[in-house]
């Protein structure tokens, strides 16, 4: 597979796990959303069913003579309302962390991708300008082979021989090279 091929492959891979990420992250906010919306009612519900049976236990432990057994319902009843408050706070305290990792996920995910598009960039240029030497030399070399097969050679034992132009003017430092005939 040519490089270029996989970068956009790895960019695609990146961008749909951010996608599942999102989503994830999305579910999981409405989740704790629901859990913060649902922990109030549930501890006014206990406390409203417990504050609602709490005058008759109280007239019965006065009735019985049991004071103690009221102190301690309301110490366990303090310690409930202690427990559920700082659940509710780390709940709370859970979803601000949720919430600065998904963002920092987020960031992340966009470096990585802005780096993907960059690494494919760089790839890209440099592949332009291998291919633009590349093009450079084949062209030098196509005119040497048109201008070989408009002169008139051929092999003379194993050897290149040539029709010169007797006429034609001289080239080299000491006029050593003469031009070939047109075929």
């Amino acid at each position: 597979m040519p490089p270029e091929e996989q970068l956009i492959a790895t960019a695609e891979k990146a961008a749909m796990l951010m996608e599942q990420f999102e989503r994830r992250c999305d579910l999981i906010e409405q989740r704790l959303g629901l859990l913060v919306q649902q922990v109030p009612a549930a501890v006014r519900q206990s406390s409203g069913g417990l504050l609602d049976t709490l005058p008759d236990r109280l007239l019965h432990v006065m009735q019985a003579g049991i004071g103690r057994s009221l102190d301690d319902h309301e110490r366990r009843l303090q310690a409930a309302s202690r427990d559920v408050d700082s659940q509710a706070q780390a709940l709370a305290l859970r979803m601000v962390a949720l919430e600065r990792l998904h963002r920092h996920l987020v960031w992340k995910a966009a470096g990585i991708a802005l780096a993907s598009l960059l690494l494919l960039l760089a790839g890209g240029a440099w592949l332009s300008l291998h291919y633009a030497r590349v093009i450079n030399q084949n062209r030098l070399s196509a005119d040497t082979l048109q201008a070989y097969n408009e002169a008139d050679v051929s092999l003379c034992d194993g050897r290149l021989c040539a029709s010169l132009d007797t006429n034609g003017r001289h080239y080299g430092d000491h006029g050593q090279y003469r031009l070939v005939r047109r075929r």
